[in-house]
């Protein structure tokens, strides 16, 4: 009971809209908060370099400064949240305030996959807590679960909807039957999308998630820029409608696989049954499925974006921190990349594919792109012939059985230099 403290200060970098968020949560819930901690958990500081900027909440202006030093060199201060995003000057604040004595939470995805590993080690070596509950997901507990619920179990895959915006547009296309264009402008208007969407929409976010969640789930660390990332750009309302069709819904997915020792980990459209879990999961809401020894199957799934649900998620980090802080217990989970595993290319990847294409209308097309299938090793499960509406022309959808990237692809250039092959129009995976 001597080592609680009466009081525990926290100091918040970066007062947009978590920032807000996390704020107004230490408003509105004090009192349980005091309760489950035992100790008051008060705000000391803000920093944020637009102090003047309209806000949605109401608080003390006497605590906002516009230098972050001030927090970080507070000794006052026992927790800093960093909630400004990117990598630079992120990592460099928190590097200080680790090495001023302070624990640290952040939301910051970006700084986690590309940097983590020499933060977490250097909290690790000075037993201070460095937690990121909200870098992946939002609201939804995933990072703590996998690295205490599942500490017992060997995590052989992780399968998200990990990204809200890309999952918004996706199920816009199929509920509205509008192109990708029309969506994505309706999103950014809707607040839904960026205007600069290209962080969402060409799987960049998705990569840094999916890289920490395998670091964590594989215990070994994943070279981000190694991650296999492909976007949403290029799926068209026929995908859409023949995914249907064949009994599948495109989503973005985030996938990782442990496979003998080694790792796959990629970010990319798939196709999935209507029936598998994911399928179901739509508009903004995440959604993270594992597979792990001996738990079985597990979903996780909220909302992973907004105020409310990435401030949560701080604040609860911010919690287990001072609970650590009170029974001085803290330092106890720090990087858990214990190992070194491989990671593997594209090229060994094998799955199902789907392959739409255009061709000529006429008699012995679909044998002459089937024998090249057949050549290279490349069984078909299904095919869709359709008529384009024009004279002379035709489309075809191909589903292989399970088949090496590489097979696929060296088939896909044949077919693509047969004269009856107007276009190959397009590429998914079908995840199983």
């Amino acid at each position: 009971k001597d080592k609680v403290k009466p009081v525990i200060n926290v100091g918040i970098i970066g007062f947009g809209v978590v920032g807000c968020g996390v704020y107004d949560i230490f408003q509105r819930n004090a009192r349980a908060i005091e309760l489950r901690v035992g100790s008051k958990l008060v705000v000391k500081r803000v920093a944020d370099t637009d102090p003047d900027r309209p806000r949605p909440i109401e608080f003390d202006r006497s605590i906002l400064t516009t230098n972050p030093e001030e927090i970080i060199n507070d000794p006052e201060i026992d927790i800093v949240a960093e909630l400004i995003g990117g990598v630079d000057p992120a990592q460099d604040y928190i590097m200080a305030a680790i090495r001023n004595g302070k624990h640290v939470v952040t939301a910051n995805k970006e700084l986690l996959a590309k940097s983590g590993h020499s933060l977490l080690v250097e909290a690790g070596e000075r037993k201070q807590d460095f937690y990121f509950e909200t870098s992946v997901g939002g609201g939804i507990p995933i990072i703590n679960p996998m690295k205490t619920s599942l500490a017992g179990n060997h995590i052989r895959e992780i399968k998200g909807i990990v990204n809200g915006t890309t999952n918004y547009i996706l199920t816009r296309m199929a509920e509205e039957e509008k192109d990708f264009e029309e969506v994505l402008t309706e999103a950014q208007a809707l607040g839904y999308a960026e205007r600069d969407p290209t962080n969402d929409v060409d799987g960049h976010d998705a990569a840094y998630k999916i890289a920490i969640l395998a670091s964590i789930g594989f215990m070994s660390r994943v070279d981000v820029s190694e991650v296999y990332r492909e976007g949403i750009r290029n799926i068209t309302q026929k995908d859409i409608a023949y995914a249907k069709e064949l009994g599948y819904k495109i989503k973005l997915l985030a996938i990782a696989k442990e496979i003998d020792g080694q790792m796959q980990v990629r970010v990319h459209p798939a196709m999935i049954p209507v029936n598998h879990p994911l399928a179901s999961v739509s508009h903004v809401y995440n959604a993270i499925y594992i597979n792990a020894d001996p738990v079985g199957n597990l979903m996780f799934y909220g909302r992973g974006a907004g105020a409310e649900a990435a401030g949560s998620a701080v604040v609860g980090d911010i919690i287990d921190v001072a609970r650590n802080i009170n029974t001085g217990s803290t330092g106890r989970i720090s990087c858990t990349c214990f190992e070194e595993k491989v990671l593997q290319s594209m090229d060994e990847v094998q799955c199902k594919h789907y392959i739409r294409m255009k061709t000529t209308d006429k008699p012995g097309v679909l044998s002459a792109i089937s024998t090249v299938f057949g050549a290279n090793n490349v069984s078909i499960t299904a095919v869709l012939a359709k008529s384009t509406g024009e004279p002379g022309s035709a489309e075809s959808i191909w589903v292989t059985h399970t088949a090496p990237e590489p097979s696929v692809r060296l088939s896909l250039e044949a077919i693509s230099a047969l004269p009856v092959v107007t276009e190959v129009s397009n590429w998914i995976r079908v995840e199983e």
